[in-house]
């Protein structure tokens, strides 16, 4: 028999499982990293509060020194922005990533480079970042040098990394430490930095790995959604089915109903979807939050549609949020909070403000 849910019900236990109620694991930056599959950082700052988010007693430094560590690996990722994977994650979210060969569309091409002149770059990274660190000055002088080809020297500087991305989810480069002037980022080959690297592994393997980490923190969830929080929607749609139609056939997932709506959830979510208690405390969570970017901001279920250009807003920005009841209740900085929701307790709010300006 298929079990039936409620929204509520899911959303509550959507909390929990992104670990909004603070539990001891949480303390444990590489644990938080895990359990969200991946946490954006595009802005440094907003990593390290979304793990103190999640954490009993905040510690923002704990990120750094799990970088430091190498027990984080800071790469382009998921929708093609950078994140912090945890680093026996990383290989298997690249290769799906890898699997999209969206660099081989022809209007990525027309923006950016050709597929061969790509081909020369992945020779020349390979090459310059073999048990090396290089700022991107550096590699870009590499690369254009080895692929005798100038043109590329201004696509690679380019702030946004577009040709540098599908370098990364093909496992030939991750972001290095910091170099002497902390503005500068390096970059390194994983398989000469991470310690015990694995390699790529192939998509359905990979697959294997990166859906269940996704519907265990946003689950139950379609493959559609899965695929626009993974690359925008790019994945090519009989791989995408092949990947949940094994995890189906094996038992791993299971398919479940929310108001009747058939969707997928980890098999081994069945029992605490089923009983699940209420989680009615407010959180302050940062810009670029996986409790937003997990579902999408198009989830009218999660954000109300009428208030989302508040919090997807220009440029790719997404807000602060008010988590209440695993619905975004409003936004917030500084300078104070937007309810979206009069429900909200007040109460709760100035606890979260209290806990962040002791931070």
């Amino acid at each position: 028999m298929t079990l039936s849910l409620t929204w509520d019900s899911v959303l509550a236990w959507r909390c929990r499982r992104q670990w909004l109620h603070r539990p001891a694991e949480a303390a444990d930056p590489v644990a938080v990293v895990e359990r969200l599959a991946g946490v954006q950082a595009q802005v440094t700052s907003a990593a390290e509060q979304a793990v103190a988010a999640r954490q009993a007693e905040p510690d923002p430094a704990s990120v750094r020194a799990a970088v430091a560590a190498k027990r984080l690996v800071k790469t382009w990722a998921a929708r093609g922005t950078l994140h912090l994977l945890e680093a026996r994650q990383a290989p298997a979210h690249l290769a799906l990533l890898a699997a999209a060969r969206t660099w081989e569309k022809g209007a990525w091409q027309k923006t950016f480079v050709t597929v061969a002149q790509l081909e020369r770059m992945a020779a020349a990274a390979y090459e310059a970042l073999d048990g090396r660190v290089l700022t991107r000055e550096q590699l870009t002088a590499a690369i254009v040098e080895h692929a005798g080809d100038p043109s590329l020297a201004a696509h690679i500087g380019s702030g946004w990394g577009a040709v540098l991305k599908p370098l990364a989810w093909q496992g030939l480069l991750v972001y290095g430490p910091n170099s002497d002037d902390e503005n500068r980022v390096t970059f390194t080959r994983p398989d000469t930095f991470v310690p015990g690297w694995t390699g790529l592994p192939d998509p359905g393997a990979a697959a294997r790995v990166v859906v269940p980490a996704y519907l265990g923190a946003y689950g139950p969830a379609s493959p559609a959604t899965f695929d626009q929080w993974l690359c925008r929607g790019a994945s090519k749609k009989a791989a995408l089915r092949q990947w949940f139609r094994d995890l189906l056939d094996d038992g791993v997932i299971a398919e479940v109903e929310v108001e009747g709506e058939r969707l997928f959830a980890r098999a081994d979510d069945l029992g605490s979807l089923a009983d699940v208690a209420d989680f009615a405390e407010v959180r302050l969570l940062p810009a670029f939050d996986q409790f937003v970017l997990g579902p999408g901001t198009a989830d009218a279920r999660v954000v109300p549609p009428e208030r989302r250009a508040e919090v997807s807003r220009a440029a790719g920005w997404i807000s602060p949020v008010v988590a209440f009841r695993g619905r975004v209740a409003g936004v917030w900085d500084g300078d104070g909070v937007t309810l979206f929701d009069d429900g909200v307790p007040a109460a709760g709010i100035a606890a979260e403000r209290r806990r962040i300006a002791a931070r």
